[in-house]
């Protein structure tokens, strides 16, 4: 079976610490819920990600060197 998530094509998936998070969601002003969600059986998520984490996904741009994004992991 093949890992999807260490294919070359798949941008970083990361569990972010609680104490990033509230920094994350103090700058942008929103709160957990607020943020596009994931699916926990995306194949791209880190094994240990569980229900209610927030994941930081770090892909690579064309503009900008690197362009973070973050999901909110649901059922």
């Amino acid at each position: 079976m093949v890992d999807v998530s260490q294919h070359e094509l798949v941008p970083e998936h990361t569990v972010l610490e609680e104490e990033a998070l509230e920094d994350v969601l103090e700058e942008y002003n929103i709160d957990r819920t607020d943020l596009p969600k994931i699916k926990r059986n995306d194949p791209a998520l880190p094994d240990e990600a569980e229900i209610g984490d927030v994941i930081k996904i770090v892909r690579d741009s064309r503009t900008t060197d690197q362009s973070i994004v973050y999901r909110l992991v649901v059922e």
